[in-house]
């Protein structure tokens, strides 16, 4: 099954199934991850396919967390890799499908990936730190992004979680930003014990 992210992104790519019952704290809470950085480490020169993969340690065990909570998983990442014309947007594809079968190795599953794969002077609307990608899980996959989390390790991630009206979480080991209108966690672990803390609040 594939859904359209937004009007100008490509498809939004579904993985595993997820189960019908939810329950726990998070029941159907959106929780949309940056992909470099967060899950997999970042590359200077792009990770262009599977071989330059590395796995951020800890990073599919966080998953496993949010999936017994109920969270619903989804992935939001710019790859202008594609729309420079460095790799076919099918080795994203393969890339975001093999992660999919980690995260269900460990417990978790990541329910779609948000992909946009243009370039930042292509202006398109889904590119973060414009919200797009997460505008159109609200539309394709029904996402309730007030009740929604957005966690990346770039200001342009919570930018985009800040502008769609998810909580927003920036991945950093510098203090919050003054006002800035996002918390701060030193991990993803990290991030994951504030998500569920808020879950457990209700607020």
């Amino acid at each position: 099954m594939r859904l359209d992210a937004t009007m100008t992104a490509e498809p939004l790519a579904l993985g595993a199934a997820w189960p019908q019952m939810r329950i726990h704290a998070l029941a159907d809470t959106a929780v949309f991850l940056d992909r470099d950085g967060v899950l997999v480490r970042h590359r200077r020169d792009y990770v262009k396919d599977w071989s330059e993969v590395e796995i951020v340690p800890g990073s599919f065990e966080a998953l496993a967390r949010l999936r017994s909570a109920g969270a619903r998983i989804f992935v939001a990442t710019n790859q202008s890799i594609v729309g420079r014309g460095i790799v076919r947007r099918q080795v994203v594809d393969d890339i975001h499908a093999r992660l999919a079968e980690i995260a269900v190795q460990h417990g978790a599953s990541i329910e779609g990936f948000l992909v946009c794969p243009h370039r930042p002077e292509d202006h398109c609307a889904c590119r973060k730190p414009k919200p797009g990608l997460l505008l159109g899980a609200k539309r394709a996959a029904g996402v309730d992004l007030g009740r929604a989390f957005m966690v990346g390790d770039q200001v342009s991630d919570v930018l985009a979680g800040v502008t769609a009206g998810c909580t927003a979480i920036l991945l950093t080991d510098q203090p919050r930003y003054g006002t800035a209108p996002w918390r701060v966690a030193a991990s993803l672990a990290a991030a994951v014990d504030l998500i569920l803390e808020v879950g457990r609040s209700g607020s």
